[in-house]
This record gives structure tokens, C-alpha cells and sequence, in this order.
């Protein structure tokens, strides 16, 4: 109940604010949510022998997306600056027998957790950026829902069990499915917008088979995303990343689709 409640509450809030919000703003939140996941895995490396700074990643994830905000062309230079920033300060604050490990987990802590978000803000800055998040959303959504139920129900074959015990192939079929299916019911939903002219949901842009195949390829990348992070607590040790969202445990165990699906949307988009 705490999880369906949590999600019922978030999810209107964050469609309103994809779909409504300022740049200025979706850029604020999206950096916000990166700072607290940064956080979050900064612990999970710590349950892993390391003692990454992490006053010095938020600060290099803040970085990141000012820089982003202000210079969008020039990512890889932040990136690439910021990453050297982080490796002179490890240097010379962490001791040398674990300066290996500090350093390598807060670098990669800024790619996890900082530039993979970093494709939300990119996409919301296309033409119809809050068509893709949209999308982009309910495809993650329905199938995260779709997977958790059709698992319980017919799961029986382990899809990953080193990884995560409770996902089965049925569930990760099941997850494929809803995420299609969704696409689906928003293009019907999209048309019947247009006919209201409302045009801030759209996807004429393409065809309804370019929509539901690329359903497909965000959702495998969604579920490698949710792996990637089960993977990430059960090499920590521990269930959940923290305790943040009731029902959800903290705020990467939410979005560790997303970190993956993402940036494949982005690179789908750039090919396409």
C-alpha cells in the first residue's frame, strides 16, 4: 500500500511538471534527484570498503548540470573537467592504501548518477521533449507495474537469480508488453488531444510502429537498468539504497531504470 500510495501521489507531479514546467525548473528537480541518488550510492560504496567524498561529488554533480544548463554543447568538457577535479581532490584527501577505490567510485558516481540524468533535461530541450518524457515515463512505469504482478502471478523461471532473486522471465516479458501496450494508449490518447488542440503531447512525428518498437528497446534498457542497480546493493550488502520513498526504499532504487533508459532514448532519438 505504501508503494502504490507513493507512486500515486509522485507520478501526477511529475507529469504536470513534464509537461508544464519551466526548463529552469525541470532542470532544478532533475539535478536535486541526481544529488540525492549520488548520495545514496556514495553509501553503497562505502558498504563496499570505499569512503568516496561526498560533499565533492554533490558539489560535482551540481557542476554538471549548471555547466549543462548554461553550456549544452560542451558536456564532455564538464564531464572530463569535473572528473579530473574529483581525482586531484582524492588525491590529496583520501589515504593512499584506499585512494584507488575513492576515487573510481565518486568518477564513476558522477557518470551513474549525473550524466545519465543528464538525457531527461536533453530530451526536454527537443522539440517535443515533453512528448518523449512522457513517453518515456509511462513506458518505464507500465512496465515496472506489469512486470511486478505478471511475476507474482506466472513467474516461475529465475530470470537473474545472482542479481535479483524475484525477477523471472515471465515478469520481464510481461514488462515488454505493458510498456507497448501503454505506448499504444497514449497515441490513441495523443490523437484524441489533437483534436482538442491540445499539442503539448504529440507524436505525429514519427509512425505509431517507430513508437511501440522503440517501447520495446527503452523497456530491455529499463530492466538492464534495474539490474545494474540490484546488482549494485546485493555487492553492498544491502536491500535498499535508503529509506527516502515509502514502499520504494531512496531515490535510486526509483529511477535506476531510468539511468539506462534514458540515455538510450536519447541515442535512439540521434540515430533516428
Amino acid at each position: 500500500m505504501k508503494r502504490v500510495l507513493t507512486a500515486f501521489l509522485l507520478a501526477p507531479l511529475v507529469l504536470a511538471l513534464v509537461i508544464f514546467g519551466p526548463k529552469w525548473l525541470i532542470f532544478a528537480v532533475v539535478a536535486a534527484v541526481s544529488m540525492l541518488a549520488g548520495w545514496e550510492f556514495a553509501g553503497l560504496a562505502e558498504k563496499c570498503g570505499a569512503n568516496p567524498p561526498r560533499v565533492a561529488l554533490l558539489v560535482g554533480l551540481a557542476a554538471l548540470f549548471v555547466g549543462n544548463y548554461e553550456w549544452p554543447d560542451q558536456t564532455v568538457v564538464l564531464l572530463g573537467g569535473i572528473s579530473v577535479a574529483l581525482l586531484i581532490y582524492c588525491t590529496f584527501r583520501s589515504p593512499v592504501e584506499r585512494m584507488l577505490a575513492d576515487a573510481t567510485s565518486v568518477v564513476f558516481g558522477l557518470f551513474y548518477t549525473g550524466l545519465t540524468l543528464l538525457g531527461l533535461t536533453t530530451l526536454r530541450d527537443e522539440s517535443n521533449g515533453a512528448s518523449l518524457l512522457v513517453f518515456l515515463l509511462c513506458a518505464v512505469w507500465a512496465g515496472d507495474i506489469v512486470a511486478l504482478y505478471v511475476g507474482r502471478m506466472w513467474g516461475r523461471r529465475k530470470l537473474a537469480p545472482s542479481l535479483s532473486p524475484n525477477k523471472t522471465w515471465a515478469g520481464a516479458i510481461g514488462s515488454v508488453a505493458g510498456s507497448v501496450a501503454v505506448t499504444g494508449l497514449l497515441l490513441a490518447l495523443s490523437n484524441l488531444l489533437a483534436q482538442w488542440n491540445f499539442a503539448r503531447v504529440s507524436f505525429a512525428d514519427e509512425t505509431w510502429w517507430y513508437w511501440l518498437v522503440l517501447a520495446a528497446v527503452v523497456n530491455v534498457a529499463a530492466q538492464v537498468g534495474d539490474l545494474a542497480e540490484s546488482a549494485l546493493k546485493r555487492s553492498a550488502g544491502v536491500k535498499d539504497s535508503g529509506s527516502l520513498l515509502p514502499g520504494h526504499g531512496g531515490v535510486l532504487d526509483r529511477i535506476d531504470a531510468l539511468l539506462l533508459a534514458a540515455p538510450v532514448l536519447w541515442y535512439a532519438q540521434v540515430i533516428r
